[in-house]
């Protein structure tokens, strides 16, 4: 089938092109995102693939069905960027990658807990100006801390047993529990009860209504003060304008953010030559207990490899016939905390 792939990057074409190496799909590449100004460019493919950053709304999914597009294939787990009630009401179906390296995000929350805490970066730089001061570097053991997780799918559970790897005492909240957690001395409890027992809390579900600013001001005067917390799931499920509040009055001690719910206009892209047009990521840069990577989270070689082979698998189901469990329609439960 014929597949006009959106907001390629540079990274991702030789993993795909490995993925295709049979041929079986005629893949175009294009740089730019899915959305209202370029969605004449899906013409004459038959699906196209995108990112989650790619705006596909219902004009767009109508303009797509006059264009006899039959798929919409996403390069990600979430979807929340898609209008799904939209593409089942016009006959698109909608895939996606709904797990392809658990271990990945959660390694990387670890290593933002880790840097935060042990101020990792700061040091680096530091030594490279031959100041070799502990001043200012003193962090805390994680042995013993309470970490509170949001969201005990594939990716909260790698994270739950890293956490347990450290001797961590590990609170958990979601709408599914996992008895092997369970059993291993994960405790479940509520939203409201993690929010007051959390040392460190790390964010692991995905954006619905429902999780949509999750973390606000009224959770943040629940919290623990000098509380850390990670993001590296979706970026609108912190308040990010009631984060800083908290960061300034102190209640929040750590903030690592992988994510952020204006990236689509600052992220995968060098703007080292350019005015951030965004004053709320700038006031978030000047905090000194502020760790922000650029949706890096995933970045890993068997990441990279399972999402451009579940990918092109995908296409192979479509055009197959072949029921998938990775294709979401309108009738597809929104999971409220699982990933």
């Amino acid at each position: 089938m014929k597949v006009a792939i959106f907001s390629t990057k540079y990274y991702e074409r030789e993993y795909l092109e490995r993925a295709n190496a049979a041929g079986q799909h005629q893949l175009t590449y294009f740089d730019v995102p899915l959305q209202e100004q370029t969605m004449d460019m899906a013409r004459g493919f038959d699906a196209v693939s995108i990112q989650i950053t790619d705006r596909v709304n219902a004009k767009v999914i109508s303009r797509l069905s006059e264009l006899k597009v039959k798929l919409i294939d996403l390069r990600s787990a979430g979807y929340d960027n898609v209008d799904v009630e939209a593409a089942t009401a016009f006959g698109i179906a909608v895939m996606r990658v709904p797990a392809y390296s658990p271990e990945a995000i959660a390694e990387h929350a670890t290593a933002m807990i880790l840097t935060l805490d042990r101020k990792t970066h700061k040091a680096y730089n530091r030594v490279r100006e031959n100041n070799f001061s502990l001043q200012g570097l003193m962090g805390f053991n994680l042995h013993g801390k309470t970490v509170g997780v949001v969201g005990t799918g594939k990716i909260g559970t790698a994270f739950c047993n890293i956490m347990l790897g450290f001797g961590c005492k590990v609170v958990a909240c979601d709408i599914t529990k996992s008895e092997p957690l369970i059993e291993k001395g994960v405790k479940y409890v509520s939203f409201e009860k993690l929010l007051a027992l959390s040392d460190i809390i790390s964010i692991h579900c995905p954006l619905t209504p429902m999780t949509k600013y999750l973390f606000d001001a009224m959770a943040f005067s629940k919290i623990r003060r000098g509380l850390m917390l990670i993001n590296t799931s979706r970026g609108a499920i912190v308040n990010t304008k009631d984060a800083i509040k908290a960061l300034k009055l102190g209640q929040i001690g750590y903030l690592g953010i992988d994510v952020y719910e204006g990236e689509e206009n600052i992220f995968f892209r060098d703007l080292s030559d350019t005015i951030i047009n965004d004053d709320q990521i700038e006031r978030l840069m000047s905090f000194n207990n502020v760790l922000i990577t650029p949706h890096q989270a995933f970045f890993t070689t068997e990441a990279l490899t399972a999402i451009a082979d579940i990918t092109i698998e995908n296409f192979d189901h479509f055009e197959q016939g072949v029921v998938s469990e990775n294709e979401v329609t309108a009738a597809t439960p929104k999971m409220l905390l699982n990933q």
